[in-house]
């Protein structure tokens, strides 16, 4: 006797779990890692800080943004090249963060949905492309914007056989 309120796992498929409407999110490729690899980050960015989360390159992640500066800069970011970056903030308590309340690490990150959301908060979904540094702010207002230098990401030789 099979429980209605449980369904077959056997008979569970990704297309049955997805939507009609539901759009896949694309996951970065070794190809596509190489293609960012050599793209050049602007020299200044558009500055999201996010609280209690780390944007790392390659990674899709939802956003939830409530403060009016951050909804400025998604709006405006995702009405041109969609591209940010993305900065974790050293005290999750802090409603308006500069410079200093900021990690010097962050991500640039594309803008791949934007959804308003019935409490008035708006949630976006990112994609880490490559890591940089903060240089320094040069803008507060609307929202922090900044100088950024690429930071070179080290890996090992791939013929190196501790990896």
């Amino acid at each position: 006797m099979s429980n209605p309120k449980f369904i077959n796992i056997d008979s569970l498929s990704l297309q049955q779990a997805l939507d009609q409407d539901a759009e896949l999110i694309p996951l970065m490729t070794p190809e596509d890692e190489e293609k960012i690899n050599k793209e050049e980050i602007p020299d200044i960015l558009p500055i999201l800080p996010i609280r209690n989360t780390v944007l790392f390159p390659g990674v899709v992640i939802p956003i939830t943004a409530g403060r009016d500066k951050s909804i400025k800069l998604i709006k405006d970011a995702n009405r041109g090249n969609k591209t940010i970056g993305v900065v974790a903030q050293k005290n999750e308590l802090d409603e308006d963060p500069g410079f200093e309340d900021l990690y010097a690490i962050g991500t640039v990150a594309k803008i791949l949905k934007v959804l308003k959301m019935p409490d008035g908060n708006t949630m976006v979904v990112i994609q880490g492309k490559k890591r940089f540094e903060l240089s320094e702010i040069v803008e507060e207002l609307p929202y922090l914007k900044a100088k950024v230098t690429e930071f070179k990401e080290l890996r090992p030789q791939a013929k190196d056989s501790e990896f």
